[in-house]
């Protein structure tokens, strides 16, 4: 589970914010939405962030993903730029590096990352692990004049020859764990803190993300996904009773294999369509159960003509159930997006009602849930507000006093009582 992430000078965040899955001294819902990772330290299953459009909301999630990202990406070569985009909108950010430190929990041990990286290179690189209360230094690496140095800790065992392959490997612009995944060394504490970023962080979810063909591919992976996902259907839509995946074959014209080529296909892939030129495709059909002159009758509609708002919930489902499934970290962007009110708080509540140790990082706008307090706890929610300067603010509701005395949350943040409003005259 991640326990807490500073930023700082990435995007809109200029100084240092931080976004913390730690839960209050508050015993509210404590049951069913925190969980004690380790003795003394409970983290929270949810988030939500608020924010007014253009305040960092988004950018909080880029973050998460910058990280998802850097660490498995292998440049073409040294040159490369890092991708990473620092506060532009002030002379010295924008040629000063951006940092960040990651603390997480796997197989209940701790873990905490620390990144510091400009646009060329990376400049210092750490991961330490807590084996007892104590930290122990995994590995640090710096730069030596444009050349990774790595430094292991001393309960890290490593050959002299594995040592050399990573160095070898590791680009100036790239991760220690790119250059792990390229060479044929293992290392427990180094694999296992990898392998909870493949697995454990979720590739975000956008309003905009097509999330159609993941969820059909796990309706027809497992009858159990099939109806949880059409459990979750049916709050959308009541009319539908069934769902039907299949998956079919299309042949495929030479300007597509050329297409494919050009955008970076694997190849692998890319030699099975030229050797067998088709491409294997989903299709999916929803049953619509309806009464015609007081006889049910079931229709099979194919998926293109469902609502907008029925195929989100359809990709989204998936998403979720699959998050559970791995006890994995997955954000969405504008949860609202296409969804009704009251399927927000159904997809919220499921989730949180289903999560062993599986967290959810929302953003929204939709202020209804400050007074579902049968629902999440103030804890949960976060406000991000840009200053004078343009960057972004990071800060958590429960800094607020006398929140108790506040008979409606939602109210009070209507009147700009918590920031975060936008100032419409």
């Amino acid at each position: 589970m991640i326990q807490s992430l500073n930023i700082k000078n990435f995007l809109s965040f200029k100084n240092e914010v931080a976004f913390s899955f730690k839960a209050t001294k508050d015993s509210h819902l404590e049951e069913s939405h925190v969980v004690e990772v380790a003795k003394g330290v409970r983290l929270q299953k949810i988030g939500v962030v608020y924010g007014y459009n253009a305040s960092g909301k988004s950018n909080l999630i880029e973050a998460f993903q910058f990280l998802r990202s850097f660490w498995f990406s292998i440049p073409e070569n040294k040159d490369e730029e890092t991708g990473i985009i620092p506060f532009k909108l002030d002379h010295n950010s924008r040629n000063t590096p951006s940092e960040f430190k990651l603390i997480f929990y796997y197989n209940t041990i701790k873990y905490s990352y620390s990144l510091v990286i400009n646009e060329d290179i990376v400049i210092n690189e750490k991961l330490d692990f807590y084996p007892s209360v104590q930290p122990s230094s995994i590995f640090e690496r710096t730069n030596d004049d444009g050349v990774s140095v790595i430094n292991f800790g001393n309960k890290i065992k490593v050959s002299s020859v594995a040592r050399e392959e990573l160095t070898i490997k590791c680009l100036s612009n790239s991760s220690v764990f790119a250059a792990l995944n390229q060479v044929n060394v293992k290392i427990k504490e180094l694999d296992d803190a990898a392998t909870w970023m493949k697995n454990q962080v979720m590739q975000s979810i956008e309003p905009l993300t097509r999330l159609q063909d993941f969820t059909e591919t796990l309706v027809m992976e497992k009858e159990e996904y099939k109806n949880q996902i059409l459990s979750y259907l049916q709050k959308a839509d009541f009319n539908i009773s069934e769902i039907h995946s299949s998956e079919f074959e299309q042949k495929i014209p030479e300007d597509f294999i050329r297409d494919a080529k050009n955008m970076g296909m694997p190849s692998k892939e890319l030699e099975r369509l030229e050797k067998e030129r088709i491409i294997k495709m989903p299709k999916t059909e929803f049953g619509h159960s309806v009464v015609n002159n007081d006889i049910k009758e079931v229709f099979n509609l194919p998926i293109e003509w469902q609502s907008d708002g029925t195929k989100r919930v359809f990709g989204l489902s998936g998403a979720i159930f699959k998050a559970i499934e791995r006890q994995a970290f997955l954000s969405i962007d504008e949860i609202e997006s296409k969804l009704h009110p009251r399927l927000i708080e159904y997809v919220i509540e499921q989730f949180i009602r289903s999560s062993e140790q599986a967290q959810l990082l929302v953003t929204t706008h939709y202020d209804n849930l400050f007074d579902e307090s049968d629902l999440l706890r103030n804890d949960s929610f976060w406000f991000t507000e840009k200053g004078d300067d343009g960057s972004t603010k990071l800060y958590p509701l429960s800094e607020f006093n006398g929140l108790k005395r506040i008979s409606s949350l939602q109210k009070a943040y209507k009147f700009g009582k918590f920031g975060a409003v936008p100032n419409i005259d």
